[in-house]
């Protein structure tokens, strides 16, 4: 039996990018493959620029204010991709669904996949659980896939380094 895996994955690959932008094409196809993305990808000229759109557009999700916005901008989202659901039993994996039409360019793909899978994460996650780093100047993506949903920090480090000023303030004001 096959889960479908569209919402973690493609919302963590999403942040990925988000988070630490390839140089080129070359490096937007490795993470997708990082991510469990096993498929080809027709190619254009114009996959790393569209693909850096596609990214730009899913970080206004990211920042929504409010959860009627974030809906909002999801669902636009989506309809800017126009993929239909599709059975495929591509590489003999078994029959799964991909969200994407056949043949089309990396930006396209990654957009539909990123769009759909944010939603199925935010659906059956919660809507909170996407957003950006707690800690002061940080601005990376934060994608919350734990058990109890209360993610804020983006590493370990940025929360320890958090916690650190938290205390000095503390000690500050009772000085």
């Amino acid at each position: 039996m096959h889960l479908n895996p569209y919402g973690e994955y493609a919302v963590l690959l999403a942040a990925s990018l988000a988070n630490e932008w390839p140089d080129d094409r070359v490096g937007i196809e490795s993470r997708t493959r990082e991510f469990g993305m096993t498929m080809d990808f027709a190619s254009s000229a114009e996959d790393h620029e569209a693909t850096r759109r596609v990214i730009d557009r899913w970080l206004r999700v990211v920042d929504a204010s409010d959860d009627a916005e974030r809906a909002t901008r999801l669902n636009a989202e989506m309809a800017a991709a126009t993929a239909y659901p599709r059975l495929t039993d591509h590489d003999n994996e078994g029959w799964h669904l991909h969200y994407r039409d056949e043949n089309q360019s990396l930006a396209h793909v990654l957009h539909a996949v990123i769009s759909v899978g944010t939603a199925l994460h935010l659906t059956t996650r919660g809507m909170h659980r996407l957003g950006r780093c707690a800690a002061d100047p940080c601005r990376r993506v934060v994608v919350d896939i734990t058990r109890n949903g209360r993610q804020r920090f983006c590493s370990v480090r940025c929360a320890n380094r958090d916690a650190v000023r938290r205390h000095r303030r503390r000690l500050r004001t009772q000085a």
